[in-house]
């Protein structure tokens, strides 16, 4: 009994100490899991990676000095060669050989950069207006996009006169030709921009396409390349569907990267109305379904 004594008293110690730990009530003997944090919905904003790769993906630079770059090193062979047109055969209205070059350019993400815009609307969780774009353009604080400065100037020292057709409105030209001039991008004349309402006689206009100002543009130039971001750009889209735009660019596949230089832009343009019936008055909800049922998944 004598050696047992401690024995047994230090048992009731261990055993009093282990009843004062933490949370070892009677009521809370048994461990409790503790509760999971409730998700937090974040709402999906399609345009956030398209906007973040423009901003600060390096490939997204590279894309565009390559695509200059490689232009650059083609224009004087298209100079030289007199039965070189880049124009498609319904916007040439007039012989070409006996005029004088140039070279076409789209503006928004061909060679001026605007993705500051596409930023506020993502922070602002809005969508495309006109008004606040128009205001954006005014700022005239777009910066050149990489290479296109020196492509342009190239093409300026060489004679070549740079002639840019966007689709701004016509009340945007100056605040335009004076940002193209700010980021040194070579502005000949007031008319080396021709922007959207331009009236050209004879030729009818389909909305916002371009066929008639190229058509103005083939009356005193030979035109060696375009550039833009967008098929419209290019030639005339009829039917903006998927099939429509593939059978609108068939015939000049091979003029991709010799007549024709196609620069990336993910964060809008006319591919996107194209996937749900050009209808932009149906629901931001809807239009974002019919984009995800357009996916392929295998």
């Amino acid at each position: 009994m004598t050696k047992a004594l401690p024995i047994l008293l230090g048992t009731l110690l261990l055993g009093a100490c282990a009843s004062q730990a933490p949370h070892s009530n009677s009521a809370a003997s048994t461990a409790v899991a503790p509760a999971p944090v409730a998700a937090v919905a974040v709402p999906a904003d399609d345009n956030l990676n398209a906007v973040a790769w423009t901003q600060t993906a390096l490939e997204h630079d590279l894309i565009y000095q390559e695509t200059f770059r490689s232009a650059q090193s083609q224009l004087l062979a298209a100079l030289k060669d007199k039965n070189w047109d880049a124009l498609p055969a319904e916007d040439r209205i007039t012989s070409s050989k006996q005029l004088k070059p140039a070279v076409i350019l789209d503006i928004d993400e061909t060679v001026l950069d605007n993705s500051p815009y596409q930023a506020r609307l993502i922070r602002k969780g809005g969508e495309f207006n006109e008004a606040d774009w128009a205001a954006w353009c005014k700022e005239e604080r777009a910066r050149a996009l990489p290479g296109a400065v020196a492509f342009t100037q190239f093409a300026a020292r060489h004679g070549i006169a740079v002639i840019y057709i966007s689709n701004r409105a016509q009340d945007l030209d100056a605040a335009t030709l004076d940002n193209l001039r700010k980021v040194g991008l070579p502005v000949s004349a007031p008319d080396a921009f021709l922007g959207l309402g331009i009236i050209l006689p004879g030729c009818d206009q389909v909305g916002t396409e371009k066929n008639c100002r190229r058509q103005l543009v083939s009356q005193h130039y030979r035109v060696l390349m375009q550039f833009g971001d967008q098929l419209g750009d290019f030639v005339t889209v009829l039917s903006n569907t998927p099939a429509g735009r593939a059978q609108a660019m068939a015939p000049y596949q091979d003029w991709i990267g010799s007549r024709w230089f196609v620069l990336p832009n993910p964060a809008y343009g006319s591919w996107e109305p194209a996937l749900f019936n050009n209808e932009w008055s149906t629901p931001r909800a809807q239009r974002r379904q019919q984009e995800i049922q357009a996916l392929r998944d295998n």
